[in-house]
């Protein structure tokens, strides 16, 4: 597939470097030469330098011939005028990154579809309602849903004096018949394992479980978590991912006690009066003093979204030397994230992920819904539609011959209930399977689920 990639920033080089490493046919565009240069350096791609809304430069970077344009420059007129270019031309798919949510967009003038966009991605909104979910499960280092909901995975650190430090998957599972749930993966160190029943969990092991949300707070305390409510929450950085967060917060938990630190005065003074049950502060977001003054010891959770990431990895360390019980730290670089987690950071989200994971949703193949990835886990979660007559429908999954590096986590039935997947699981035609996958086993996902 040949993919044109316009913007070469953070996200840009992230979208470019996961398409190149699918070994698609990749241009970049970009009117910054210097970065154009560090992408030639480091990836195996084609670099156009000029402004990725002039036709000749589309011309030079072979729109024509394109499969898909992906529009991620930092400045939304770009993004959607690019993509309406690409769209005239005939590009058959097209994907913009904007700064404007969904219910702004839908009181625009023009909406993305007048642009010829496929799919318009929110970074920022994607990242607010990532700090959400891991504030509401406190002891969870990761929180994703799939199924409209019905399903969580969440992510638990096993500790080292942890009761379960030893036992199997069979034997932790039947534990607790009335506790539906399955680990269905585990980051041992830099290892990925897709566990099968007699994997034994060893200390600081980092489990991913799927489970259901009304079991959550059970599975946390069979592994010796305790899921505590979260009801005071400080906010370091007014930026749109802070700002998002906290009308998220209040939406969802009106209960809540929202603390907002901002540095700029006319910054704070706006988001005063935009955001009425948040009590917002003028100040600077690493002023110790400012912060423990606000209540800093107080806080059951402490977010930082500021524009400054080495900042926010301080503050949150910070923050957890007061005793916050949750922390989470906005990271753009994704290599800061593992080095996050040693150092004793609860959680991160990334803005520039959530971008590659939209856009891997359009090239992983029809057969294939959504993308999601765990910062650190070297697997990628599918949601796959099951054709009929896709051998994956032709008995329980202990019968099937599925290639290592692949396991099913859960089947969305079309005419069944939801199910966290077992062996005797039974995929039928039109059902929709969450699948966890290694990359050496990408490629066989379209030959199982299709025809």
């Amino acid at each position: 597939m040949r993919i044109v990639v316009i913007g070469a920033g953070e996200v840009g080089f992230d979208v470019a470097r996961m398409l190149s490493e699918e070994q698609h046919d990749v241009f970049v565009v970009d009117n910054d030469a210097d970065v154009l240069h560090r992408v030639r350096r480091k990836l195996d791609v084609m670099t156009v330098h000029g402004n990725g809304t002039s036709a000749s430069v589309l011309e030079d970077a072979r729109i024509h011939e394109a499969n898909m344009v992906v529009a991620v420059t930092a400045v939304d007129e770009v993004n959607l005028v690019a993509c309406m270019m690409a769209d005239r031309l005939g590009v058959p798919t097209t994907i913009a990154r904007t700064r404007t949510s969904e219910a702004e967009r839908k009181q625009a003038v023009l909406s993305t579809q007048d642009f010829g966009i496929d799919l318009a991605i929110h970074p920022e909104e994607a990242a607010a309602a990532e700090v959400v979910r891991l504030i509401q499960r406190a002891s969870a280092s990761e929180v994703l849903t799939f199924c409209a909901e019905q399903l969580q995975l969440i992510g638990v650190r096993i500790d080292p004096d942890s009761e379960v430090v030893g036992a199997s998957m069979k034997e932790l599972v039947a534990i607790d018949a009335d506790i539906d749930f399955r680990i269905k993966a585990i980051l041992r160190g830099n290892k990925t394992i897709l566990p099968d029943g007699a994997e034994r969990i060893q200390a600081d092991d980092h489990l991913f479980i799927m489970t259901r949300p009304t079991c959550v707070s059970a599975v946390t305390k069979l592994l010796g978590k305790k899921d505590m409510q979260i009801r005071h929450i400080m906010i370091a950085g007014g930026t749109r991912v802070g700002v998002r967060t906290a009308q998220h917060i209040m939406r969802d938990c009106p209960d809540c006690r929202v603390k907002l630190i901002e540095p700029n005065a006319d910054r704070a003074a706006q988001l005063a009066a935009d955001l009425p049950n948040v009590l917002v502060l003028q100040g600077d977001t690493t002023d110790v003093e400012l912060l423990v003054e606000e209540g800093l010891k107080d806080m059951d959770a402490f977010v930082a979204v500021s524009n400054k990431e080495e900042a926010n990895l301080v503050t949150c360390l910070m923050a957890k030397e007061y005793g916050v019980h949750k922390t989470v730290a906005q990271l753009s670089k994704v290599a800061y994230i593992p080095m996050s987690e040693q150092l004793g950071l609860d959680a991160a989200v990334s803005t520039k992920l959530a971008v590659s994971h939209e856009v891997q949703r359009f090239f992983r193949g029809q057969h294939v819904l959504s993308v999601a990835t765990v910062h650190g886990l070297n697997a990628e979660i599918l949601e796959a539609y099951a054709s009929p007559g896709a051998p994956i429908t032709r008995g329980p999954l202990h019968k099937l011959d599925l290639p290592d590096g692949l396991l099913v986590a859960a089947v969305n039935h079309e005419n069944g209930p939801i199910e966290i997947a077992t062996g005797d699981t039974h995929i039928q035609a039109n059902d929709r399977a969450i699948v966890f996958v290694l990359p050496t086993s990408v490629e066989h996902i379209e030959s199982l689920f299709g025809t």
